[in-house]
């Protein structure tokens, strides 16, 4: 296969000596593995994108900043290197660390232990450490420098000092003109979704609600990370087996966000919660924690209906329900 010119510049790689061939497979964009011979003789191997139009432009940015978001802890994820403009003009590209997930030995057999952290802690780590300050400002805020893109719905990440507001104008109020654009006018949908932001995001997560007041810390999440995001293999294929993510949709937010979309699909159990929690405690008040996640897990319901339409709609109902009655005026919808 022929690699078009603008990846060989964004890498600095020689045509001569780099070979692409297509790998595995993505709902939304072309993938492939290059492989290129280093001047040692070793080889290196990266894991590429490609899409068509603006929308895969906006993805790959996203994504390409998301990674190194995460990357704060490198055993994490991929590194991403480059994104841009095809010279060919057919779209966009993204060059990635390629991750080896065909075998679960390392490249040296079982001598070679990596980091020796397992995801929940991997994850914990993260969820502990502060956002960078964004220019313009003098304490970490919520949002993140660009859009970035879950599943292919475009979120708005405009920096935003209150984190209820974020939540309730970045996503919640956003993803529902999203869904209306998508499956038609929705009557009870938007009745319904604005008495969760008017009445429970300022119960549950409002700015003088968290931690006695004090508020929560930005920090980054992965931002859609359900089990088909997750793995074990190993960076740029070489190296020890790690547990690591992929695909993220990142943003700076509250860290019980990135649970809601755990808890929507299952695949990480009260023992990964636990070993999680040990490290990055629950948000006070604890008592309303599951009340949180699924405030969280709520905004992953509606974008599934956004993006597939169908049940999707009755989940998000039904947790809106739930919550309005535990946290919402007593009138009646």
């Amino acid at each position: 296969m022929k690699i078009d010119p603008a990846i060989l510049r964004a890498l600095s790689l020689s045509s001569s000596n780099t070979t692409l061939s297509s790998h595995g497979g993505s709902g939304f964009t072309s993938t492939g593995k290059i492989e290129t011979a280093l001047s040692d003789d070793s080889k290196k191997s990266f894991f590429l994108k490609t899409g068509k139009g603006r929308d895969s432009a906006v993805m790959f940015a996203g994504e390409h900043a998301s990674l190194n978001a995460l990357h704060t802890i490198p055993s994490l994820c991929p590194q991403s290197f480059a994104h841009g403009e095809l010279d060919d003009g057919s779209g966009s590209f993204l060059v990635t660390d390629f991750l080896d997930m065909s075998t679960t030995r390392s490249s040296t057999g079982n001598k070679e232990k990596g980091s020796g952290l397992s995801l929940a802690q991997k994850l914990g780590k993260l969820h502990t450490t502060p956002a960078p300050i964004p220019s313009g400002y003098t304490k970490p805020v919520f949002g993140f420098p660009v859009k970035t893109c879950c599943g292919n719905t475009e979120q708005d990440n405009t920096w935003t000092e209150s984190w209820a507001e974020f939540y309730t104008e970045r996503r919640l109020r956003t993803i529902l003109k999203q869904a209306e654009q998508n499956n038609g006018k929705d009557a009870s949908l938007r009745a319904t979704v604005e008495k969760v932001a008017q009445e429970v995001v300022p119960r549950l997560i409002g700015d003088d609600r968290l931690n006695g007041g004090a508020g929560v810390t930005p920090v980054a999440v992965h931002g859609d990370l359900w089990s088909g995001n997750k793995g074990r293999g190993r960076i740029g294929g070489q190296g020890a087996v790690e547990d690591v993510v992929f695909d993220p949709s990142s943003c700076y937010a509250h860290n019980e966000y990135e649970l809601g979309i755990m808890k929507m699909f299952g695949g990480f159990g009260r023992a990964f919660l636990q070993e999680y929690h040990s490290i990055c405690p629950k948000t006070e008040p604890v008592e309303e924690y599951e009340d949180r996640v699924a405030l969280y897990e709520l905004y992953h319901h509606l974008n599934h209906y956004a993006i597939f339409g169908g049940g999707y709609k009755g989940g998000a109902m039904s947790i809106m329900k739930d919550l309005i009655r535990k946290y919402g005026s007593k009138d009646e919808l």
